[in-house]
C-alpha cells in the first residue's frame, strides 16, 4: 500500500492535462482547502475530486469488487474514505465551494470524451452561478450601505432639531 499514489494519478493527469487543452487554468492539492482538492478552479469557484473506484467504493461499477481476504478490514477502511469525503463535500460547500466528483472508470477511453465534456460544461455553469450571486450579494451590501448612510442623516437631523427646542 505504500506504492498506492494520492495525487498525480494517471486518471487525474488525463482529466488534468484536457482541462488544460481546453483553456481552464488550475491549481493542485491545494493545502489551505479541506480535502486538498485534487484540482482547484478558483475562478470558477469549483473544485474536483478525481476518486479510484476501488478506494472510494464507486457502486455498480466493475472496478470496484470487495476483497476476498480480510473482507471486515476492507469494508470498514472504505466506509470511512467514503464518510470522510462527505464531510469535505460539506465543509467546502459551506465555505461557497462547488465539489465535482469524477469517478476512475470515467476517464477510461470508452467514456472520456463525454466526462471531459460534462466537466468543462458544469464548471462553466459553477461560473456563472457563482458571478451572479456575487452581483446579487454585492447589489444586497450596496443597499444595506445606502440605508445606513440614509438611516444617520435623519438620525443626525434629529438631534439638530432637537438641540433648538
Amino acid at each position: 500500500m505504500s506504492h498506492i499514489r494520492s495525487a498525480d494519478t494517471k486518471p487525474e493527469l488525463k482529466l488534468r492535462h484536457a482541462l488544460w487543452r481546453m483553456g481552464f487554468r488550475y491549481r493542485i492539492n491545494d493545502k489551505r482547502l479541506p480535502g486538498k482538492p485534487d484540482i482547484v478552479l478558483s475562478k470558477y469557484h469549483t473544485v474536483i475530486f478525481v476518486h479510484g473506484c476501488f478506494w472510494h467504493g464507486h457502486k455498480d461499477c466493475p472496478n470496484y469488487t470487495t476483497p476476498k481476504s480480510n473482507t471486515d478490514f476492507w469494508k470498514a477502511k472504505i466506509e470511512r474514505n467514503q464518510q470522510r469525503d462527505q464531510e469535505v463535500w460539506r465543509q467546502l460547500e459551506a465555505k461557497g465551494w462547488y465539489v465535482l466528483i469524477v469517478w476512475e472508470c470515467e476517464l477510461k477511453k470508452a467514456m472520456l470524451e463525454e466526462t471531459i465534456e460534462r466537466v468543462a460544461s458544469t464548471i462553466n455553469q459553477n461560473r456563472n452561478t457563482f458571478l451572479y450571486l456575487q452581483t446579487a450579494r454585492r447589489k444586497t451590501r450596496a443597499l444595506y450601505r445606502e440605508e445606513r448612510r440614509q438611516r444617520k442623516e435623519r438620525e443626525s437631523a434629529l438631534k439638530a432639531e432637537l438641540k433648538k427646542i
